[in-house]
Parts: structure tokens; sequence; C-alpha cells
């Protein structure tokens, strides 16, 4: 594990994390912080807490939408492999 610290709206944060996820979550508290502050900007007259709330929720749809989207891929990649198979199946049993 590898101490790091990770700096969102303006605050430090000590983390530990493998040494092979050190950029990876340097990446993701860039991509928090930036959420945080452009939440912050557009409801500047709202306590922090709100502001990190609302923040997170907006994460969290994003992160919910591309899970939908990946499970919708997954079928749609299910079902054409059902069809190509018994697409093949016929071929089979036409050429036997």
């Amino acid at each position: 594990m590898e101490s790091i610290k990770v700096t969102i709206l303006g605050k430090q944060y000590p983390l530990k994390v493998p040494q092979d996820e050190v950029e990876n979550m340097q990446q993701i508290a860039h991509f928090v912080d930036e959420k945080f502050r452009l939440y912050r900007r557009e409801l500047s007259n709202q306590p922090e807490t709100t502001i990190m709330v609302l923040a997170a929720l907006s994460v969290a749809e994003e992160l919910f939408e591309l899970r939908r989207k990946l499970n919708q891929s997954q079928e749609d990649g299910e079902r054409l492999m059902e069809s190509v198979n018994f697409s093949l199946e016929k071929l089979l049993e036409e050429i036997q």
C-alpha cells in the first residue's frame, strides 16, 4: 500500500491505496473535486455539505446510467449470440 494525499475543495485527505492504483485514485479524486467545485460555483449560497451531497448524487446518477447502459449492452450481446447460435444450428442441420 502506498500513502497518498488527495485534495478536494481545498482540503487534503490522506489515503492508502495499492501501488498500482495510485494514478487511478488521483484521477478519481480530481474528478470528484471538479464536480464539487462545479456545484459550489452554481450553488454558492448553499452550505458545503449540501453541495457535496448534490454532487455525490450527480456522480451516483452517472454511475447508475453507465451501469444501465452496460447491462443493456450485455443483454443485447447475449441476444445476438443466441440468434447467431440458432442460425448456425439451423445451417448445420441443413448441411447434414
